[in-house]
C-alpha cells in the first residue's frame, strides 16, 4: 500500500513558544499583508496573556503522536514529519530534513478542513517555495483532500455538541441557541473558493446530527483594515444582537472552522465571547474542537489510504461532493480572476 509515498507531512500554521517569539512570529504571519502595526501589537497582547505561548504546537505534537500510533497499528507504516508556515519547525527545514533522510515523495495533511487561500492554496505555495529553496532533490509533496464533510470530522463534533446540550437543564432547551464559528476571511477571498459553502454544509451536518433545526454560522479573528470587507457577523456582535432579539438563556458555541483549540479560539471565544455572555447573563457552553479525537485520527489514516489507493469510494456526508485531490491552477486564488485573466 505504501509504495507510492514514503512519508506523511503534517502542515500547520505554527505559533510562538515563548515571549521572545511573539513579534517575530507575527511579523512572519503578516508579511506582505496590509494589516496595521497597531493590530499586530494588539494581537501580541493576546499572546502575552497566555505567557507568549501558543497551544497550537503542543496540540500538533499530540496529533502527530496519535497519528503515529494509528499508522503503526493499522498501516500504512510511514514516518510522520511536521512543518509550519510561520514558526518552527518551518517547512524549508522540515523538507530539508526529509531529503536528508532519503524521503522522495510525501503526502501532506493540512490542519485545515475547509478550502480557501489561507487554508489550502497558501500551504501549497509554502511547500512549493520551500522545495525551490532546497533545490532539485527536494521531496515531491502531494496533499490529502480537504475533509469538511468527512464522517471522521463531523461525527466527533456531533458527539461533543450532544454532550453540551445534554448538560443543559431540559427547561432551558427552548431558549438555547446552537452557534458555529469560523475564522473570518476577506470577502474577495471568499468569492473565489468554497469556504462559505463548505462551512454551511459542515454546520448543517452537525446540527442535523444533534437534531437542531435552528443554528447560526458566525465569524471571528478578522485582522484586515476596517475598510476591507470581511465575512460577518462577528461572534461578539452576533451574541449582542441575538440577546436583543431572543434573550437566550444558553449558547452552545462550536468553533467548527478549527481543528484544535489554539490561541485564537482561546482568546476570541473563551475570553472575549465569554465576557459578552457573562455581561448579558447568557450561559456559554463552548464545545471543544476535534483535536485528537480517535475518530478524527482514524479519518486521517482513511484519507491517506484513500489517496494511496487512487480511484475508489470516498467517505463523505451530506449534499456536497468531496474535494478534489489535485487543485486546478486557479483554485482558491486570494482574489478572483478579473476579465482578461489577471488575478
Amino acid at each position: 500500500m505504501s509504495a507510492s509515498y514514503d512519508a506523511i507531512l503534517v502542515v500547520s500554521f505554527g505559533g510562538p513558544e515563548g515571549p521572545d517569539d511573539v513579534i517575530p512570529f507575527l511579523e512572519n504571519v503578516l508579511r506582505g499583508k496590509h494589516v496595521p502595526r497597531e493590530r499586530m501589537l494588539e494581537v501580541a497582547e493576546h499572546y502575552a496573556q497566555f505567557g507568549g505561548v501558543s497551544p497550537i504546537n503542543s496540540q500538533n505534537r499530540a496529533l502527530i503522536a496519535a497519528l503515529e500510533t494509528e499508522l503503526a497499528a493499522h498501516g500504512p507504516r510511514l514516518p510522520v514529519f511536521w512543518g509550519n508556515r510561520n514558526w518552527h519547525p518551518l517547512l524549508p527545514d522540515t523538507l530539508a530534513e526529509m531529503r536528508d533522510q532519503g524521503i522522495r515523495r510525501a503526502l501532506a495533511f493540512f490542519t485545515s478542513a475547509f478550502s480557501s487561500y489561507s487554508g489550502c492554496r497558501q500551504y501549497r505555495e509554502n511547500i512549493q517555495a520551500a522545495c525551490e529553496q532546497i533545490g532539485p532533490d527536494a521531496p515531491e509533496v502531494d496533499r490529502i483532500r480537504m475533509f469538511f464533510n468527512h464522517p471522521g470530522f463531523i461525527e466527533p463534533m456531533v458527539e461533543a455538541v450532544s454532550q453540551a446540550l445534554a448538560a443543559i437543564p431540559p427547561e432551558r432547551h427552548g431558549t438555547t441557541r446552537l452557534v458555529f464559528t469560523a475564522h473570518s476571511i476577506p470577502v474577495a477571498m471568499a468569492q473565489n473558493c468554497q469556504y462559505e459553502a463548505q462551512l454551511h454544509e459542515a454546520s448543517r451536518l452537525v446540527a442535523a446530527g444533534v437534531g437542531q433545526q435552528a443554528w447560526d454560522l458566525v465569524y471571528q479573528s478578522r485582522s484586515g483594515p476596517p475598510q476591507q470587507p470581511w465575512l460577518e457577523p462577528d461572534v461578539c456582535d452576533f451574541i449582542r444582537a441575538l440577546h436583543t432579539r431572543q434573550q437566550p438563556s444558553d449558547l452552545v458555541l462550536l468553533p467548527i472552522g478549527f481543528v484544535a483549540d489554539h490561541l485564537e479560539v482561546l482568546y476570541d471565544l473563551d475570553t472575549e465571547a465569554l465576557a459578552v455572555c457573562e455581561e448579558l447573563e447568557i450561559t456559554l457552553h463552548r464545545v471543544p474542537t476535534v483535536g485528537t479525537h480517535p475518530r478524527f485520527v482514524t479519518m486521517i489514516r482513511e484519507l491517506i489510504e484513500e489517496r494511496i489507493a487512487g480511484a475508489g469510494q470516498r467517505l463523505v456526508l451530506g449534499n456536497l461532493e468531496p474535494c478534489h485531490d489535485v487543485c486546478p491552477d486557479d483554485c482558491c486564488l486570494y482574489t478572483p480572476r478579473r476579465p482578461g485573466g489577471a488575478a
